[in-house]
Protein backbone atom coordinates (compact mmCIF):
# COMPACT_ATOMS: atom_id res chain seq x y z
CA UNK A 1 0.00 0.00 0.00
CA UNK A 2 1.55 3.90 -0.93
CA UNK A 3 1.75 5.72 2.14
CA UNK A 4 0.70 9.33 2.22
CA UNK A 5 2.45 12.21 2.21
CA UNK A 6 5.38 11.51 0.33
CA UNK A 7 4.34 8.92 -2.54
CA UNK A 8 6.57 5.71 -1.02
CA UNK A 9 5.76 2.29 -0.41
CA UNK A 10 5.92 0.19 1.96
CA UNK A 11 7.35 -2.40 0.45
CA UNK A 12 10.51 -0.34 -0.72
CA UNK A 13 10.86 1.27 2.50
CA UNK A 14 14.45 1.33 3.69
CA UNK A 15 15.29 -0.03 0.51
CA UNK A 16 18.16 2.03 -1.06
CA UNK A 17 20.59 -0.50 -3.27
CA UNK A 18 19.52 -3.05 -5.45
CA UNK A 19 21.99 -5.34 -7.90
CA UNK A 20 23.96 -4.95 -11.10
CA UNK A 21 24.31 -6.66 -14.32
CA UNK A 22 23.26 -9.95 -13.92
CA UNK A 23 23.71 -10.76 -17.20
CA UNK A 24 27.31 -9.20 -16.72
CA UNK A 25 28.41 -11.28 -13.83
CA UNK A 26 26.66 -14.56 -14.84
CA UNK A 27 29.33 -14.13 -17.88
CA UNK A 28 31.96 -14.00 -15.49
CA UNK A 29 30.05 -16.98 -13.61
CA UNK A 30 31.80 -19.08 -16.94
CA UNK A 31 27.79 -19.36 -18.06
CA UNK A 32 26.31 -18.72 -21.73
CA UNK A 33 23.60 -16.64 -22.21
CA UNK A 34 24.74 -16.20 -26.17
CA UNK A 35 21.71 -18.14 -27.30
CA UNK A 36 17.78 -16.61 -27.71
CA UNK A 37 16.92 -16.44 -24.25
CA UNK A 38 19.32 -14.70 -23.23
CA UNK A 39 20.00 -15.34 -19.09
CA UNK A 40 17.15 -17.36 -18.93
CA UNK A 41 18.62 -20.37 -20.36
CA UNK A 42 20.89 -20.22 -16.91
CA UNK A 43 17.30 -21.01 -15.48
CA UNK A 44 17.75 -24.46 -17.45
CA UNK A 45 21.02 -25.60 -17.78
CA UNK A 46 23.11 -23.54 -14.93
CA UNK A 47 21.10 -22.30 -11.63
CA UNK A 48 23.80 -23.01 -9.50
CA UNK A 49 25.91 -20.11 -11.13
CA UNK A 50 22.59 -17.95 -10.80
CA UNK A 51 22.23 -18.36 -7.07
CA UNK A 52 26.29 -17.73 -6.77
CA UNK A 53 25.08 -14.27 -8.52
CA UNK A 54 22.61 -13.93 -6.34
CA UNK A 55 25.13 -14.05 -3.18
CA UNK A 56 27.71 -11.82 -4.73
CA UNK A 57 25.50 -9.39 -4.97
CA UNK A 58 23.19 -9.67 -2.00
CA UNK A 59 26.94 -10.08 0.36
CA UNK A 60 27.58 -6.36 -1.66
CA UNK A 61 25.02 -4.76 -0.05
CA UNK A 62 22.07 -5.35 -2.54
CA UNK A 63 18.87 -4.87 -0.73
CA UNK A 64 16.49 -5.81 -3.53
CA UNK A 65 17.38 -8.47 -6.25
CA UNK A 66 16.12 -8.98 -9.80
CA UNK A 67 14.87 -12.44 -10.58
CA UNK A 68 16.46 -13.98 -13.73
CA UNK A 69 13.01 -13.35 -15.64
CA UNK A 70 13.46 -10.10 -18.40
CA UNK A 71 13.79 -12.55 -21.21
CA UNK A 72 11.28 -15.29 -20.30
CA UNK A 73 7.62 -15.47 -21.78
CA UNK A 74 5.35 -17.80 -24.04
CA UNK A 75 6.14 -15.58 -27.51
CA UNK A 76 9.93 -16.22 -26.94
CA UNK A 77 10.17 -19.64 -25.64
CA UNK A 78 7.69 -20.63 -28.04
CA UNK A 79 10.16 -19.24 -30.99
CA UNK A 80 12.64 -21.79 -30.22
CA UNK A 81 10.16 -25.34 -29.57
CA UNK A 82 9.38 -24.75 -26.18
CA UNK A 83 6.02 -25.01 -24.82
CA UNK A 84 4.21 -21.72 -23.43
CA UNK A 85 3.96 -24.28 -19.35
CA UNK A 86 7.75 -24.17 -19.71
CA UNK A 87 7.76 -20.58 -20.12
CA UNK A 88 5.46 -19.69 -17.33
CA UNK A 89 7.35 -22.37 -15.20
CA UNK A 90 10.35 -20.82 -15.81
CA UNK A 91 8.88 -17.41 -14.52
CA UNK A 92 8.28 -19.56 -11.11
CA UNK A 93 11.32 -20.85 -11.21
CA UNK A 94 13.29 -17.95 -11.23
CA UNK A 95 11.80 -16.41 -7.53
CA UNK A 96 12.77 -19.69 -6.06
CA UNK A 97 15.89 -18.87 -6.80
CA UNK A 98 16.15 -16.12 -5.88
CA UNK A 99 14.55 -16.88 -2.45
CA UNK A 100 16.99 -19.75 -2.64
CA UNK A 101 19.96 -16.82 -2.55
CA UNK A 102 18.07 -15.09 0.31
CA UNK A 103 17.55 -17.53 2.72
CA UNK A 104 21.16 -17.76 2.53
CA UNK A 105 20.73 -14.11 5.10
CA UNK A 106 18.53 -14.69 7.59
CA UNK A 107 19.43 -11.36 9.39
CA UNK A 108 18.96 -9.36 5.98
CA UNK A 109 15.62 -7.95 4.60
CA UNK A 110 16.42 -9.06 0.61
CA UNK A 111 13.12 -8.28 -1.43
CA UNK A 112 12.90 -10.51 -4.57
CA UNK A 113 11.99 -8.46 -7.84
CA UNK A 114 9.74 -10.11 -10.96
CA UNK A 115 11.88 -8.84 -13.95
CA UNK A 116 9.67 -8.36 -16.49
CA UNK A 117 11.33 -7.30 -19.88
CA UNK A 118 9.72 -5.48 -22.71
CA UNK A 119 7.95 -6.89 -25.87
CA UNK A 120 11.16 -6.01 -27.72
CA UNK A 121 13.56 -8.04 -25.62
CA UNK A 122 11.56 -11.34 -26.77
CA UNK A 123 12.29 -10.09 -30.52
CA UNK A 124 15.95 -10.55 -29.74
CA UNK A 125 16.85 -7.68 -32.21
CA UNK A 126 17.51 -4.85 -29.37
CA UNK A 127 13.73 -3.79 -29.91
CA UNK A 128 13.56 -2.27 -26.48
CA UNK A 129 15.91 -0.02 -27.28
CA UNK A 130 13.72 1.84 -29.93
CA UNK A 131 10.21 0.51 -29.19
CA UNK A 132 9.30 0.64 -32.85
CA UNK A 133 7.50 -2.50 -32.78
CA UNK A 134 5.04 -4.27 -35.66
CA UNK A 135 2.74 -5.58 -33.47
CA UNK A 136 -0.87 -3.89 -32.07
CA UNK A 137 -2.03 -2.50 -29.03
CA UNK A 138 -4.11 -5.15 -28.02
CA UNK A 139 -0.35 -7.56 -28.82
CA UNK A 140 1.10 -5.70 -26.28
CA UNK A 141 -1.22 -6.25 -23.81
CA UNK A 142 -1.64 -10.02 -24.28
CA UNK A 143 2.01 -10.61 -24.17
CA UNK A 144 2.34 -8.76 -20.86
CA UNK A 145 -0.55 -10.04 -18.89
CA UNK A 146 0.32 -13.45 -20.06
CA UNK A 147 3.53 -13.04 -17.84
CA UNK A 148 2.04 -11.04 -14.97
CA UNK A 149 -1.07 -13.91 -14.52
CA UNK A 150 2.13 -16.33 -13.78
CA UNK A 151 3.17 -14.25 -11.29
CA UNK A 152 -0.11 -12.42 -9.88
CA UNK A 153 -1.52 -16.76 -8.92
CA UNK A 154 1.94 -17.73 -7.36
CA UNK A 155 2.36 -18.06 -3.46
CA UNK A 156 4.80 -18.84 -1.30
CA UNK A 157 8.74 -19.28 -2.73
CA UNK A 158 7.32 -18.84 -6.11
CA UNK A 159 5.57 -15.06 -5.65
CA UNK A 160 8.25 -12.06 -5.91
CA UNK A 161 7.81 -9.27 -3.64
CA UNK A 162 7.46 -6.95 -6.41
CA UNK A 163 7.20 -7.25 -10.14
CA UNK A 164 10.34 -4.97 -12.40
CA UNK A 165 9.27 -3.65 -15.43
CA UNK A 166 12.76 -3.10 -16.96
CA UNK A 167 13.86 -1.43 -20.08
CA UNK A 168 10.65 0.01 -20.98
CA UNK A 169 11.12 2.13 -24.42
CA UNK A 170 7.72 3.65 -25.17
CA UNK A 171 4.92 5.37 -23.80
CA UNK A 172 2.74 2.97 -25.64
CA UNK A 173 3.75 -0.20 -24.23
CA UNK A 174 3.71 1.37 -20.45
CA UNK A 175 0.49 1.77 -21.10
CA UNK A 176 -0.25 -1.33 -22.47
CA UNK A 177 1.12 -2.97 -19.20
CA UNK A 178 -1.31 -0.49 -17.22
CA UNK A 179 -4.66 -2.12 -19.10
CA UNK A 180 -2.45 -5.52 -18.60
CA UNK A 181 -1.92 -5.03 -14.71
CA UNK A 182 -5.51 -3.48 -14.03
CA UNK A 183 -7.12 -7.08 -13.07
CA UNK A 184 -5.01 -7.15 -10.04
CA UNK A 185 -4.75 -3.56 -8.31
CA UNK A 186 -2.78 -5.46 -5.51
CA UNK A 187 0.05 -6.23 -7.25
CA UNK A 188 3.18 -4.37 -6.71
CA UNK A 189 5.76 -2.81 -9.31
CA UNK A 190 8.25 -0.25 -10.71
CA UNK A 191 8.48 0.82 -13.71
CA UNK A 192 11.85 1.90 -15.23
CA UNK A 193 12.65 3.42 -19.01
CA UNK A 194 15.72 3.30 -21.46
CA UNK A 195 16.58 6.49 -22.78
CA UNK A 196 17.42 7.89 -26.00
CA UNK A 197 19.37 10.88 -24.73
CA UNK A 198 18.53 12.87 -20.91
CA UNK A 199 15.22 13.72 -21.23
CA UNK A 200 13.06 11.51 -24.10
CA UNK A 201 12.55 7.72 -23.73
CA UNK A 202 14.09 5.29 -26.22
CA UNK A 203 11.29 5.78 -28.45
CA UNK A 204 11.07 9.37 -28.53
CA UNK A 205 8.54 10.47 -25.80
CA UNK A 206 9.46 12.98 -22.68
CA UNK A 207 10.40 10.05 -19.87
CA UNK A 208 8.63 12.95 -17.40
CA UNK A 209 5.17 11.55 -19.86
CA UNK A 210 6.19 8.16 -19.27
CA UNK A 211 6.51 8.85 -15.68
CA UNK A 212 3.49 10.57 -15.77
CA UNK A 213 1.72 8.15 -16.88
CA UNK A 214 2.79 4.67 -14.44
CA UNK A 215 2.26 7.41 -11.74
CA UNK A 216 -1.13 7.00 -11.98
CA UNK A 217 -1.30 3.11 -12.12
CA UNK A 218 -2.35 1.79 -8.47
CA UNK A 219 0.15 -0.58 -8.76
CA UNK A 220 3.31 1.63 -9.16
CA UNK A 221 5.31 1.84 -6.37
CA UNK A 222 8.74 3.55 -7.92
CA UNK A 223 9.30 4.80 -10.94
CA UNK A 224 13.12 5.05 -12.94
CA UNK A 225 15.78 5.17 -15.69
CA UNK A 226 17.95 1.99 -16.70
CA UNK A 227 20.40 0.44 -18.98
CA UNK A 228 21.67 4.33 -19.87
CA UNK A 229 25.10 6.38 -19.98
CA UNK A 230 25.53 7.35 -16.16
CA UNK A 231 26.41 10.99 -17.46
CA UNK A 232 22.60 11.34 -18.54
CA UNK A 233 21.30 10.38 -15.18
CA UNK A 234 21.66 13.60 -12.86
CA UNK A 235 19.42 14.88 -15.64
CA UNK A 236 16.82 11.97 -15.54
CA UNK A 237 16.30 12.26 -11.97
CA UNK A 238 15.18 15.89 -12.44
CA UNK A 239 13.22 14.86 -14.87
CA UNK A 240 11.18 11.95 -12.89
CA UNK A 241 10.93 14.50 -9.96
CA UNK A 242 9.50 16.80 -11.71
CA UNK A 243 6.39 14.51 -13.09
CA UNK A 244 6.04 12.80 -10.36
CA UNK A 245 6.16 12.36 -6.29
CA UNK A 246 7.06 8.75 -6.62
CA UNK A 247 10.31 7.05 -5.75
CA UNK A 248 13.27 7.37 -7.86
CA UNK A 249 15.20 4.21 -8.52
CA UNK A 250 18.52 4.71 -11.42
CA UNK A 251 20.54 1.64 -12.28
CA UNK A 252 22.52 2.60 -15.39
CA UNK A 253 25.35 0.91 -17.27
CA UNK A 254 29.01 0.63 -16.51
CA UNK A 255 29.74 3.99 -18.70
CA UNK A 256 32.04 1.93 -21.11
CA UNK A 257 31.03 2.18 -24.65
CA UNK A 258 29.46 -0.69 -27.49
CA UNK A 259 31.63 -0.56 -30.49
CA UNK A 260 29.11 -2.52 -32.90
CA UNK A 261 31.50 -3.00 -35.68
CA UNK A 262 34.27 -4.96 -33.61
CA UNK A 263 31.38 -5.84 -31.12
CA UNK A 264 32.97 -5.43 -27.31
CA UNK A 265 33.24 -2.79 -24.91
CA UNK A 266 35.54 -0.11 -24.95
CA UNK A 267 36.56 2.14 -22.12
CA UNK A 268 36.55 2.04 -18.47
CA UNK A 269 34.62 2.97 -15.31
CA UNK A 270 35.90 1.67 -12.24
CA UNK A 271 33.36 0.84 -9.27
CA UNK A 272 35.49 3.39 -7.53
CA UNK A 273 34.10 5.85 -10.18
CA UNK A 274 30.83 4.81 -10.34
CA UNK A 275 30.25 4.85 -6.31
CA UNK A 276 31.52 8.56 -6.24
CA UNK A 277 28.57 9.25 -8.86
CA UNK A 278 26.54 7.46 -7.22
CA UNK A 279 26.99 9.98 -4.09
CA UNK A 280 25.51 12.29 -6.48
CA UNK A 281 22.58 10.88 -7.52
CA UNK A 282 21.34 10.23 -4.04
CA UNK A 283 22.02 13.93 -3.87
CA UNK A 284 19.83 14.59 -6.72
CA UNK A 285 16.81 12.81 -5.31
CA UNK A 286 17.38 9.00 -6.19
CA UNK A 287 16.04 6.72 -3.51
CA UNK A 288 17.05 3.63 -4.81
CA UNK A 289 20.31 3.10 -7.28
CA UNK A 290 21.88 -0.32 -8.37
CA UNK A 291 23.33 -0.95 -11.77
CA UNK A 292 23.02 -2.84 -15.13
CA UNK A 293 25.01 -3.99 -18.21
CA UNK A 294 28.73 -4.12 -16.95
CA UNK A 295 28.20 -3.18 -13.62
CA UNK A 296 29.44 -6.13 -11.12
CA UNK A 297 29.27 -6.59 -7.32
CA UNK A 298 32.13 -4.22 -6.65
CA UNK A 299 30.51 -1.30 -7.94
CA UNK A 300 27.24 -2.44 -6.28
CA UNK A 301 29.30 -2.52 -2.47
CA UNK A 302 30.04 1.35 -3.70
CA UNK A 303 26.98 2.01 -3.92
CA UNK A 304 26.02 0.67 -0.70
CA UNK A 305 28.77 2.56 0.66
CA UNK A 306 27.53 5.74 -0.81
CA UNK A 307 23.91 5.55 0.43
CA UNK A 308 25.38 4.92 4.00
CA UNK A 309 27.29 8.36 3.32
CA UNK A 310 24.38 9.87 1.81
CA UNK A 311 21.45 11.38 2.92
CA UNK A 312 18.82 10.33 1.12
CA UNK A 313 15.63 11.48 3.55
Amino acid sequence: MTEKGDGRSAILRGVRVIDGGLATELEYQGARIDGPLWSAHVLEDEPEKLVAVYRAYIEAGAECIATCSYQVSRMGYGEVGLTAERADRALLRSVELARAAIAEFPGRRVLAAGSLGPYGAALHNGGEYHGNYECSFDDLVRFHRERIEVFAKASGAQRPDLLAFETFPSLEEARAVGEALAPWPELQAWFSFSCRDEKHVSHGERVADCAALVAAFPQTVAIGVNCVPPQWIPSLIAELRAASSKPVLVYPNSGEGWDAERRCWIGTTGAAAFGAQAAEWFRAGAQIVGGCCRTRPEHIAEVARAAKRTDVG
